[in-house]
């Protein structure tokens, strides 16, 4: 199964495609769409939407996990955050991709086993996890943690469903 994880944001948005076969979780690919500030605001949510569906079209995974809203001191940016979710989710659904949200502790206990770690402790279990020996910004390693998250829910599901046969 291929799944893209997304970490949102106007700003920047990590994104990060694994795929999982027999037991064994791989990083096909992943990195971070930016924008500059000096752009219109609506811009910057156009230019997310369109490379999401390009990313879509392109690896054409099965699922998508991404990171839910969490509330912030800044409600300004809690609104922009929003806005790049939804141009994430909008080309989700026009591409036919299932989607899954997750919330920011539940995917850094599932990665790290602690749900208040640090974005670089974050990014060395994501390293270690999909055995990926480059370096990796902190936004695309976030993405690629939310996929595992994922994937370790999908596990788990699975095994509950067995266990209750």
């Amino acid at each position: 199964m291929l799944v893209l994880g997304i970490d949102p944001g106007s700003r920047v948005t990590g994104y990060g495609l694994v795929e999982k076969k027999n037991d064994v979780s791989t990083c096909i690919y992943s990195g971070c769409i930016t924008s500059s500030g000096n752009i219109p605001f609506y811009h910057r949510i156009h230019n997310i939407y369109k490379a999401m569906l390009e990313i879509m079209n392109h690896y054409q995974p099965q699922e998508m996990a991404i990171e839910d809203v969490f509330y912030a001191k800044n409600i300004k940016s809690s609104l922009k955050l929003g806005h790049a979710r939804g141009a994430v989710l909008i080309a989700a659904v026009q591409c036919g991709v299932r989607i899954f949200e997750y919330a920011p502790l539940e995917i850094k206990q599932s990665v790290v086993g602690y749900g208040r770690a640090t974005k670089e402790q974050v990014r060395s279990m994501v390293r270690i996890i999909l055995n990926i020996k480059t370096p990796l910004k902190l936004d695309a390693s976030d993405a690629l943690a939310t996929a595992i998250c994922h994937l370790n829910r999908l596990r788990f599901e699975m095994l509950k469903r067995s266990v209750s046969q």
